[in-house]
């Protein structure tokens, strides 16, 4: 299978071995265990059509693009945004009924609509199989920056636990969020490998973490050269492929 890398780097390639058995896997969610710009799109549209019927002058006043603009900017402005992506858009809703006069109340009720809708993902095929045989090998977690709601997705089950930047306080790369994961677990950072698709905020944040690290790269994207996860993996039975090896390696190493 070819991927566009800036060097060679077959699936699952290793790029270095540690004498730690690995007792936990913990997940990035958004673009690692389903695709997330579809979700987004659907959920802002809806919310758009809800404002068209309830809140007509800020759908006169707004597109869905501005709309996304003026978030963008709020961003920029607002650093503490950066790990609230609700508090964003909630922020971005509500600026946009006062400045069109609108009872501000509906907010609440529009950020419900969106928020329902952005929780209706459809996991890649491989996802929901091989979490269910991993989760009887290795400990589980999942750490995301998004706002994901794993309970109303309906895969809550598959994880011992699950941090989003939101309520931690701080987002990735920050080492901090991926070191609190492990210490839920009960597992030392060298015991546990994180898996993600964003080569800076997954894999170099989890490394100056101390732990272990695997790229999904499921969209063919490039790898920067200066980037070396342990592994880079397109599917979720590549990974367990890979976890497989790696206990092997380990035993042998003992």
């Amino acid at each position: 299978m070819n991927m566009k890398t800036d060097r060679p780097a077959p699936p699952c390639a290793i790029e270095s071995i540690s004498a730690a058995p690995i007792r936990a896997v913990l997940f990035d969610l958004d673009d690692t265990l389903w695709p997330i710009v579809p979700v987004l799109t659907a959920a802002e549209e809806l919310l758009y059509e809800w404002l068209q019927q309830h809140a007509p002058s800020v759908a006169a006043a707004h597109t869905v693009d501005s709309l996304r603009t003026r978030r963008t900017e709020l961003l920029a402005a607002e650093q503490r945004y950066r790990f609230d992506m609700i508090g964003l858009r909630t922020a971005v809703l509500a600026e946009a009924f006062e400045a069109c006069g609108e009872d501000p109340a509906k907010v609440a009720v529009g950020m419900a609509l969106f928020n329902a809708a952005r929780n209706r993902v459809t996991p890649f095929d491989d996802v929901l199989p091989a979490l269910t045989r991993l989760r009887d090998k290795v400990l589980l977690g999942s750490i995301s920056n998004g706002a994901a709601d794993l309970a109303a997705i309906g895969m809550a089950d598959h994880f011992r636990m699950s941090i989003s930047a939101r309520e931690f306080g701080s987002a990735k790369p920050d080492p901090g969020i991926f070191m609190h994961a492990c210490a839920l677990l009960q597992v030392a950072p060298a015991e546990a490998v994180y898996v993600g698709d964003d080569p800076a905020l997954d894999v170099l944040g989890a490394q100056q973490a101390g732990l272990r690290t695997v790229w999904i790269n499921r969209f063919d994207r490039a790898l920067p050269a200066h980037i070396r996860p342990d592994a880079v993996c397109v599917t979720l039975d590549e990974l367990e492929t890979w976890l497989i090896a790696d206990a092997g390696r380990a035993a042998q190493g003992a």
